[in-house]
């Protein structure tokens, strides 16, 4: 526990109150691939904020799983670890759902770390910034003519959720991507939602969009990101992956919650080293 007197340095200086631990949450899969990506976007981070201490947790199917990673914080913290002044839980996910809703508050509680909570990474403009360069790399132009952009569109191709908040952010971001590009934006799922990416390049070629480009909103390759891209009637864009956006954007929904965790109430947050 971070007492006053903790606070304060032998020579009676007050000493900078300690950040909390960044912890990304990831999903976890069996494709190697997205274990892969993971690790170069936390190494991305940790080159971005040198001396913050970065962990990784994942939900399933990979190690470390995020009650392991708190357990390990837990036991810094009973050893007086500096890193030990509790976590902030980034998810990398990419809208609201059962994983942000349930799973990761169940696991921070088990724990007995003093977690926060960071929101999903969408919908941001960041998310977009990374959709286009993404985009763009597939071989993506801006529509120049009249012509160009009424025949051109997006399916922008997500996981799905049951959840209806997943579709709310998911939408949103499509919002975002729409105005970026000046074509019409369609979100598209993978299970669990509707409609599927198919559905959605049918939908858009109803309206004589013919030059379709698949956005992928998956933060890493696997199964679901392959399955929709092979659906793509022309081009494909690669996931968010570590695209340096992306590492940005995990620090900045670690300040947003770290600058409350360092603010005495009353107090004006102070500012934090940026990316």
């Amino acid at each position: 526990m971070t007492t006053r007197l903790s606070l304060v340095a032998p020579d009676g200086a007050r000493r900078p109150a300690q950040p909390p631990a960044l912890v990304l949450v990831a999903h976890g899969s069996r494709d190697p691939r997205t274990l892969a990506t993971v690790h170069a976007l936390v190494d991305r981070v940790r080159e971005l904020r040198p001396g913050l201490p970065v962990h990784l947790g994942h939900i399933e199917l990979n190690e470390p799983l995020l009650p392991d990673t708190l357990a390990a914080l837990g036991a810094l913290r009973t050893l007086g670890d500096q890193e030990a002044h509790g976590a902030v839980l980034v998810p990398l996910l990419l809208s609201r759902g059962y994983h942000i809703k349930q799973d990761i508050p169940r696991m921070a509680a088990e724990s007995g770390v003093r977690a926060r909570f960071a929101t999903p990474l969408g919908p941001h403009a960041l998310l977009v910034d990374t959709l286009y360069e993404r985009l763009v790399e597939a071989g993506w132009h801006t529509p120049t003519t009249g012509a160009e952009r009424r025949a051109s569109g997006v399916v922008l191709a997500a996981a799905g959720s049951r959840d209806p908040d997943a579709a709310v952010d998911t939408r949103r971001t499509a919002g975002l991507l729409a105005e970026r590009l000046g074509v019409p934006v369609l979100p598209a799922y993978a299970s669990a939602a509707a409609p599927t990416v198919p559905e959605a390049v049918r939908a858009l070629a109803a309206r004589g969009r013919h030059l379709v480009a698949v956005a992928s909103y998956f933060t890493a390759p696997g199964r679901f990101a392959t399955e929709c891209a092979d659906a793509a009637p022309w081009i494909a864009a690669a996931p968010l992956g570590a695209h340096p956006a992306m590492a940005r954007l995990v620090l900045h929904r670690y300040d947003e919650v770290a600058r409350a965790c360092l603010t005495p109430a009353g107090a004006t947050a102070p500012a934090l080293a940026t990316a």
